[in-house]
């Protein structure tokens, strides 16, 4: 007895029955109906001429002419665009001195055993320069009011960060961390327009011979650059407004 889905011919080979055939004729029409009206968009589309692109907001952008090389020519002024600021001498990123300030030294390089010499441990904080890839280092200093009633000193250190951010570790866990209670009496604050950069005014005078009784202290960084500022006053406490505009024109400048 044959399939009921299916229907014999003359030869005995089952067949499909009409109405699955019309149904596959259906959906063959769709099929077909769907690539026609795909290729009829297409034809349309390609008559039409290219939408114009909005205007760019700099539409006067122009590359300057090459300048021939001649003697004052170097690998920097020849490749620009692929250098930092950073990369270029690092004294000029030092704030200057204030109008009527006496400069008592002026911005220069330090080596790293110059940079160390300046700490009251300085074999400590080379080994720790040296593991942190200390690069280069650059300071400026300079003195106002009658007998040098107050001194200031700030030093530019730039890191190597090839492999670690040792600005920012040597700026939070080392200098930041030992600012805070134990030395300068208290946490400190924040440098105005700075996420990381922080300000301490010592709350006691320090009564160690030689030394100015009223200090400040600012510590931040940029980048691979450690920015540190040394604030001694001999006549008063140290002006927090004062201080905080220093060192956030000198943040401003990395």
């Amino acid at each position: 007895m044959p399939d009921q889905g299916t229907s014999p011919d003359l030869y005995g080979t089952p067949r499909p029955r009409r109405g699955r055939r019309t149904t596959a004729l259906i959906a063959g029409a769709a099929v077909l109906g769907v690539l026609a009206g795909a290729v009829t968009g297409y034809a349309v589309q390609y008559q039409r001429g290219p939408t114009p692109l909005p205007p760019l907001a700099q539409a006067d952008l122009r590359t300057p002419a090459p300048i021939p090389a001649d003697g004052k020519t170097t690998a920097r002024s020849l490749s620009a665009h692929r250098w930092d600021k950073t990369d270029g001498d690092l004294r000029d990123l030092l704030v200057k001195k204030p109008k009527g300030a006496r400069t008592e030294k002026k911005a220069g390089l330090l080596d790293l055993p110059d940079y160390a010499a300046g700490f009251e441990r300085p074999g400590e904080v080379f080994e720790i320069m040296v593991d942190s890839d200390f690069r280069r280092a650059a300071s400026v200093a300079w003195s106002e009011g009658d007998g040098d009633a107050s001194y200031v000193t700030v030093t530019l250190v730039q890191f190597r960060d090839d492999k670690n951010l040792e600005a920012a570790e040597f700026a939070g866990r080392r200098q930041q961390e030992y600012l805070g209670d134990d030395r300068a009496g208290s946490e400190g604050s924040a440098v105005p327009g700075s996420t990381n950069g922080r300000i301490w005014l010592f709350v006691e005078p320090d009564p160690r011979p030689n030394t100015a009784p009223y200090q400040a202290r600012a510590v931040a960084f940029r980048g691979d650059i450690l920015m540190e500022i040394h604030y001694d006053n001999n006549a008063g406490p140290v002006s927090k407004r004062a201080f905080e505009a220093l060192a956030e024109r000198q943040l401003e400048l990395l």
